[in-house]
């Protein structure tokens, strides 16, 4: 398994040996450390936890002491030995395939045909009155409420979200930062989890 904490610098383009252009996604990856390791006998689980983004000493409050890093990521999985220590973006080469998990950006109070894809409720003909964009009828006499879970109106964004089959494109060691092909999930700033597939 190898994995690693990253924070997303941006977009910018490279190009391919044919001259092709290509999007891809700047990511500060590392440096991390394995904060803990958790397995089978003792926890009844096997993990890894690990720190990114060290706080610096005495900056760090009460329940951070043992372990100063602004953020802990817990995966599942047997722990990789050669991740003892800390380790950077060279653990990536470029061509391997990756799964990127992050937090979405946010888009606030969103209405049905933008958060659900929802295609208007009515006719847009004669007779019909300020109905293009609501989402309809949200019931009936049975059961006389609104069921959990029913698409309506409602915050959208800022949900978790993993996407697969990324190609790493190149790796600068000497900065941390890995190239990473198309678009990651958040905002400019926001903290990544990189993983090789």
């Amino acid at each position: 398994m190898k994995l690693i904490i990253g924070k997303k610098l941006g977009m910018t383009q490279v190009y391919d040996e044919k001259g092709n252009m290509l999007p891809v996604t700047l990511v500060e990856a590392g440096p991390c450390v394995v904060t803990d390791v958790k397995n089978k006998e003792k926890d009844g689980y096997d993990a890894v936890q690990i720190g990114f983004s060290k706080i610096k000493e005495g900056k760090e409050k009460k329940p951070q002491k043992n372990k100063p890093y602004r953020h802990l990521r817990e995966v599942k999985g047997k722990f990789d030995a050669s991740l003892k220590d800390e380790f950077f973006a060279d653990i990536f080469s470029p061509g391997d395939l990756v799964k990127i998990r992050g937090i979405s950006k946010g888009k606030g109070f969103s209405g049905v045909m933008k958060r659900h894809n929802f295609s208007g409720a009515g006719t847009s003909s004669h007779g019909t009155k300020h109905n293009d964009r609501k989402g309809g009828s949200i019931g009936s006499m049975f059961p006389q409420k609104v069921k959990k879970g029913k698409k309506m109106a409602g915050r959208m964004g800022s949900e978790r979200v993993t996407v697969k089959n990324l190609k790493i494109m190149s790796v600068d060691k000497e900065k941390n930062v890995v190239a990473i092909g198309g678009a990651l999930p958040g905002k400019n700033g926001g903290i990544l989890t990189i993983e090789k597939i």
